[in-house]
């Protein structure tokens, strides 16, 4: 009987531990990336990510949503669609560090003869009732501009290329926005810009001074449950069946003890 207990005891601590152990790797030990197309005369593109084909035929303002990856140090790699993956022939390529837990914004920008990774840490928390969002200068020919009220204070001043500022917090409300030459010139009207309470923004101005447009992106949406955001990517699904094969297994065993006793002691 004491043996017996023992061993029901080992099984049932195996699997807390095997438990312990997946959602540390489906949740403790993951980032979220996501992936901006931002070069005007770039064509579509693939990315590959430790040499893996990730995302495919990516066009001009495109991005790819919030991918989960290991934390950790990976190769990334941009090429033209359909070109053939040689390792470290790619258009465009950067060892991309990410750290558990955090969110990142990586933009492929400039024209394509000098196109560059813009990479940027994305927020995940917003004050309760609050609204918060930050700019990102994508436009590779655009001078220094300002992001504010029509005729109004500026939220964001002297922003330039090729950069994302920092994030500002304001009252959750519909804007008439601009974006502005540092004289007050405006170059893009942002009319009617809604920016829900509990919710984080990234506006990024794009494309060529003559064809300036934005991309407004959620990077954060307090209502928004863990299974509305994208989880598919660059996870290695294989580790975690192989991890419930395992956990399957510690149940079974618990379950044939418990009979073994059963039959032993009726």
């Amino acid at each position: 009987m004491k043996k017996l207990s023992v061993s029901l005891v080992a099984m049932l601590v195996l699997f807390s531990l095997l438990a312990s152990l997946v959602m540390a790797d489906e949740h403790g030990d993951m980032a979220k990336v996501r992936v901006l197309h931002a070069s005007p005369d770039a064509p579509a593109v693939d990315v590959y990510v430790n040499g893996d084909l990730t995302l495919e035929e990516v066009p001009f303002k495109t991005d790819s949503g919030y991918l989960e990856v290991p934390a950790g140090t990976h190769d990334v790699e941009v090429f033209a669609a359909g070109t053939e993956y040689a390792a470290g022939e790619g258009v465009l390529q950067a060892d991309l560090e990410v750290e558990a837990g955090k969110a990142y914004t990586v933009a492929a920008a400039n024209l394509l003869e000098s196109i560059e990774f813009v990479v940027a840490e994305d927020s995940m928390e917003v004050t309760e009732g609050q609204a918060k969002i930050r700019v990102g200068h994508l436009s590779p020919d655009a001078p220094a501009v300002d992001v504010g009220i029509i005729g109004g204070d500026a939220l964001f001043s002297g922003a330039e290329f090729p950069g994302i500022t920092d994030y500002s917090e304001v009252a959750p409300d519909t804007y008439d926005l601009e974006i502005r030459l540092p004289d007050g010139t405006q170059v893009l009207p942002l009319e009617g810009t809604e920016l829900a309470a509990d919710t984080v923004y990234s506006v990024f101005a794009v494309n060529t001074v003559d064809s300036l447009e934005v991309i407004a992106l959620v990077d954060y949406e307090a209502a928004a449950s863990p299974d509305e955001m994208p989880t598919t990517g660059l996870g290695t699904p294989e580790q975690s069946q192989s991890m419930w094969l395992l956990i399957g297994g510690a149940l079974f065993l618990v379950a044939a003890s418990g009979l073994v006793w059963r039959k032993r002691f009726q």
